[in-house]
């Protein structure tokens, strides 16, 4: 379980292998279903920020906008993480010429 650096929450992702082994520069295939659900957490996310600040609200840890807005972050992340890492080139030669 990894503790976000922002918020007390937990934030478990399902699959915590693929959060330790993040590299830059690699890209995740996202199938349709978890693209539709970061689009709509995304939109989401920008609606709850955009009410906040044209509220005029002042940074908390404890506001309940900031606390929204931070699983709703969370639950982003945990499905980004959960989509599998697009093989590189390499990886397609080796797993081609090893079958």
């Amino acid at each position: 379980m990894v503790t976000s650096t922002a918020s007390a929450y937990p934030i478990s992702a399902s699959r915590p292998e693929l959060v330790a082994t993040t590299t830059k520069g690699r890209r995740r295939q996202i199938d349709v279903q978890s693209g539709h659900a970061l689009e709509i957490l995304g939109h989401s996310i920008e609606y709850l920020a955009d009410e906040y600040v044209h509220d005029g609200g002042s940074f908390s840890a404890h506001d309940a906008s900031v606390e929204a807005m931070q699983q709703l972050m969370a639950i982003n992340r945990q499905i980004y993480y959960a989509c599998p890492f697009v093989p590189t080139f390499r990886e397609r030669c080796r797993a081609f010429f090893h079958l």
